[in-house]
């Protein structure tokens, strides 16, 4: 069988075995998407480099604790969380951006962690106003707070369950659905210009 063809849970077995290609499509798959929430948490290239390069680390180290009746990507993004959140607090950073989209440098950069709006069929201009549009979204859940933030990232740009982000933000299933409705009304306020122009 192709490992690319195989579960996320199949490949742990095998990395828990030393199979280095099951390794390998692990950090494939998950690659981007730890890098878009780790970058998108602390707003910044090269520390969310270093932080999703060490969630994987830890992740691999700790192969042993993970258990397979949960899903490998919610564990995975829970070790990335933590790591992260850990980051904030000693560091105190101010997470919170009043700028424009994440200032990736290169397109491929871009491409991950960019907010985007789909349309089958546009028009170049149509497809100029989507893009700035997102930009203006993206500029919106930067100025949440983190917590917010994360929630709302994890679940519409990620396509996490909300049992799944409580278990990566380690928090109360209602926690998850309180931090996603506020960051909605938040967002609707921050984005009410656009429904007035």
């Amino acid at each position: 069988m192709n490992q690319d063809s195989r579960s996320d849970k199949d490949l742990v077995r095998l990395c828990r075995k030393g199979d280095e290609r099951a390794a390998h499509e692990l950090v494939s798959r998950f690659q981007r998407p730890v890098f878009s929430q780790v970058r998108r948490m602390v707003r910044d290239q090269e520390l969310a480099e270093d932080l999703a390069q060490e969630a994987f680390v830890r992740a691999f180290d700790r192969l042993d604790q993970y258990d397979p009746d949960y899903k490998f990507s919610s564990w995975l993004f829970k070790i990335a969380h933590n790591l992260t959140i850990d980051h904030l607090r000693k560091k105190e950073l101010d997470t919170v951006s009043i700028h424009g989209a994440p200032d990736a440098t290169t397109p491929d950069e871009q491409e991950a962690t960019a907010v985007t709006l789909e349309s089958r069929e546009e028009r170049p201009d149509e497809r100029f106003e989507a893009e700035a549009l997102g930009e203006e979204i993206e500029a919106a859940i930067g100025e949440l707070r983190p917590d917010y933030r994360e929630a709302v990232l994890l679940r519409h740009v990620q396509g996490h369950s909300y049992r799944e982000i409580a278990e990566i933000m380690d928090v109360p299933l209602g926690t998850v659905k309180t931090y996603i409705h506020r960051a909605r009304n938040e967002l609707q306020e921050k984005l009410a210009h656009l429904r007035d122009s």
